[in-house]
């Protein structure tokens, strides 16, 4: 499995991104900054960076996303609006919005490291897409790791999840209640029509 392993600070600040997107809201991309002159970027430019951007917020390489993007083509909706859907529908991004993971790096590992069951299966595969009624709950045999107590308790924290998903504090159990819609993907800016213009050439 391909893996992504740009420094998260450092590429956030390239793409014009807030670390606090991809889970890393310690981390900061303030350093150096102010004293460069920026050159007008070209249409391709824009277009390519927007591309770069949800790629590597999501972890997606290349081929993977051009797949989604096919796909979406082939919907019937907005391509940019499906294109988007169909990636926040990947079972690494769900363990995220869950709060079952800090960072979506980190989702990704704990679902290859087949952590997770949806409806009572275990799926090790990160880019599953999830369907409405779907249940997502940590496996008995990993619900002693460390990294899963710290989430039961009178002190668990409780994540802020998005409304197309339930969970219940105390419970390392999530359902999705319905697909996301492109209204829920507001936890940073993304200029879709930019993405679907670069492939359309």
């Amino acid at each position: 499995m391909a893996k992504n392993m740009q420094p998260v600070a450092k590429r956030c600040k390239a793409l014009g991104i807030s670390p606090a997107a991809m889970g890393y809201a310690k981390k900061t991309t303030e350093r150096g900054a102010g004293n460069q002159m920026r050159k007008k970027k070209s249409e391709y430019a824009l277009q390519l960076q927007e591309k770069q951007k949800v790629k590597f917020v999501y972890g997606i390489m290349e081929k993977q996303f051009r797949m989604y993007y096919e796909k979406a083509a082939r919907s019937q909706g907005k391509t940019g609006d499906e294109l988007l859907v169909l990636i926040e529908r990947r079972l690494d991004n769900v363990v995220y919005r869950l709060g079952f993971a800090a960072t979506r790096r980190q989702a990704r590992q704990l679902v290859s490291h087949a952590h997770f069951t949806v409806n009572g299966r275990k799926v090790n595969i990160p880019s599953y897409l999830i369907k409405p009624g779907d249940v997502i709950e940590v496996r008995d045999t990993s619900r002693q790791s460390p990294i899963f107590k710290r989430l039961t308790g009178e002190d668990a924290p409780l994540p802020l999840v998005p409304q197309w998903l339930e969970r219940e504090k105390n419970a390392l159990k999530g359902t999705v209640g319905r697909l996301p819609v492109r209204e829920d993907i507001n936890d940073m800016p993304i200029e879709e029509h930019l993405i679907v213009e670069l492939y359309s050439k």
